[in-house]
């Protein structure tokens, strides 16, 4: 059974050193590589950080119903094509993805049993430094990830599980603690329970 697990979070929150950092230590997880029409960064590789696709090769993907969610942000498509939770199934592995709240919402749609975690900056001048230290960006497009983040935090209500990330190695932690206690509650192992119940029921019949 493949379970999904949505992370959200705004811009420069450590959302992607968080699940660098959970795909490292956890062999059992698959991670969604996402769609776009943007170009690379930084040290981005194609097919591994995103697939990169022109915007009219995207809008085709769309029109054939390729995608489980896509979402235009600040003028850029980003998309979950439906192969990866296939691929995620026919591997038995848990399914990471890595998007934003107008993703997942979509998702949720298709996938109501997805465990969604939202990343938290501890304060937006935290974020806002955290912005700047990557060097990457132009000043109009940190104010405008700033003001993204504001309305994305708003909907923090929409998921399940909420990390404030005010210390990388602690929510590192807290991440990989959700992922086991879901698998737990989501499997119940039950290869494991069936012979101890059988155990019982041998010698106790009439309580079973």
């Amino acid at each position: 059974m493949t379970t999904v697990f949505i992370i959200s979070a705004p811009s420069g929150s450590g959302k992607s050193t968080l699940v660098s950092r959970l795909l490292e230590a956890d062999h059992g997880l698959r991670f969604s590589v996402s769609y776009t029409t943007r170009r690379p960064r930084g040290n981005e590789k194609p097919g591994e950080s995103y697939v990169y696709i022109s915007r009219r090769e995207f809008e085709d993907r769309i029109a054939r119903n390729e995608f489980l969610e896509h979402a235009e942000v600040f003028g850029n498509y980003y998309g979950t094509h439906r192969e990866v939770l296939e691929q995620a199934r026919m591997e038995g592995k848990d399914l990471i993805l890595d998007i934003d709240v107008q993703g997942a919402r979509q998702l949720r749609e298709r996938i109501p049993e997805a465990v969604t975690i939202f990343i938290l900056p501890p304060s937006r001048d935290i974020l806002e430094q955290r912005l700047r230290a990557r060097s990457e960006d132009a000043e109009e497009v940190i104010q405008r990830r700033l003001k993204e983040a504001a309305d994305e935090i708003r909907n923090y209500k929409q998921y399940d599980y909420v990390i404030v990330n005010h210390q990388l190695e602690e929510s590192s932690c807290t991440l990989r603690a959700i992922i086991k206690a879901e698998r737990v509650r989501r499997q119940r192992m039950e290869e494991n329970i069936r012979p101890i119940l059988k155990s019982f029921e041998s010698r106790h019949p009439a309580l079973f």
